[in-house]
């Protein structure tokens, strides 16, 4: 009975003794994927929210995780009680306990100050945003989201009055070069120069597979921007006006400009305009009329909602279905993540116990 008992404990001590060595891996596995994707979730929702208070002239505030710390406790107690008297009366027990808790911690730290203004405030350089069309983002919503004007042709702005619709040579310029780098025949390249970040567009980058819309497309985009057809590489600078023939003018916008222009496309109900809530809704013209991302408004967000949040009585929401707005509103936040390289807080740390 002794041995039995004894056995009994050593097991229980066992079984214990192993849950407290796996718990560090088995968490590891699945804690580095799924805070992962919890701070992705929590980011989009940071940027609806940004987009939607803008458009009823809210002041945005952003809070990045700096750190979390994954705490575990994992407690197990084992014992025996054993009770010798004559041959009628011996008792023998094992008993044993496992408890398991998790008391995650997060640190969060908020924007202020000079980070505030150099990620969300300062316009974003041309050679840091038009090399994501090297990795195959279309063009055409590169330049929608980010671009205020290309060769002064303006792109739609929320404050612009009778011209915040934009002009519609801007949406021709966009569609072509999207078209262009469809066909192959537009090349965005950067070069570091001078000790500094240069981007270049080089157009009939290739004199294979032209056809009669390319050489339409090349002609187009060359007289809106008034570019000198005996060259194929032009450089992109910030500015209105720059040496014409040589050289494509952009201004760029702000990460707080696009919002604010994102926010202004944003549908909202009549009488939070009639009665001055917010502005009337941008609507774009010529060959975009769509949105740049479409944003649902209603009492409440389907459950399956890509992202949704609460804004006064109403909740605003993306579409899961909507393939466009989705895509649209992931560059926006590549956008944002290159703009916040340049801060000084830290990226966020994640502590998991391992063992």
């Amino acid at each position: 009975m002794r041995r039995k008992v004894l056995l009994s404990a050593v097991l229980c001590v066992c079984v214990a003794a192993s849950g407290c060595t796996a718990i560090g891996p088995n968490r590891l596995k699945a804690d580095q994927v799924d805070y992962a994707r919890a701070l992705g979730e929590a980011k989009k929702r940071e940027i609806l929210a940004a987009m939607v208070g803008i458009r009823f002239a809210d002041s945005p505030a952003f809070l990045s995780v700096s750190q979390i710390i994954a705490a575990y406790t994992f407690d197990a107690t084992a014992g025996s009680t054993l009770s010798a008297g004559d041959t009628t009366q011996n008792f023998a027990a094992a008993n044993g306990s496992v408890s398991y808790s998790n008391h995650p911690t997060f640190t969060f730290t908020p924007t202020t100050g000079q980070a505030f203004a150099t990620a969300y405030i300062r316009p974003l350089a041309p050679a840091l945003v038009l090399p994501l069309a090297e990795s195959a983002i279309p063009i055409d919503l590169l330049l929608r989201i980010t671009a205020q004007s290309i060769g002064g042709l303006q792109n739609a702005n929320a404050l612009g009055g009778p011209n915040g619709n934009g002009s519609i040579e801007f949406f021709e310029l966009i569609q072509a070069l999207r078209r262009l780098q469809l066909a192959g025949q537009l090349n965005v390249e950067s070069r570091d120069e001078d000790h500094g970040g240069r981007v270049y567009f080089t157009l009939g980058a290739t004199t294979s597979g032209e056809n009669g819309q390319t050489t339409a497309d090349l002609a187009l985009v060359r007289r809106l921007l008034k570019l000198s057809p005996k060259t194929k590489t032009y450089e992109v600078v910030y500015g209105q006006s720059a040496q014409r023939g040589e050289r494509i003018p952009m201004v760029t916008r702000s990460v707080l400009g696009i919002l604010t222009d994102l926010g202004a496309q944003v549908r909202v109900p009549d009488e939070l305009v009639t009665h001055g809530s917010t502005k009337p809704t941008i609507g774009l013209i010529g060959v975009e009329t769509r949105p740049t991302i479409v944003v649902n408004v209603g009492k409440k967000a389907p459950e399956d909602a890509y992202v949704a949040i609460q804004y006064g009585p109403s909740q605003y929401w993306i579409d899961r279905r909507d393939f466009d707005s989705k895509y649209a509103f992931t560059v926006v936040q590549m956008l944002m993540a290159l703009a916040e390289t340049n801060q000084d807080v830290k990226t966020p740390i994640v502590t998991i116990p391992a063992g």
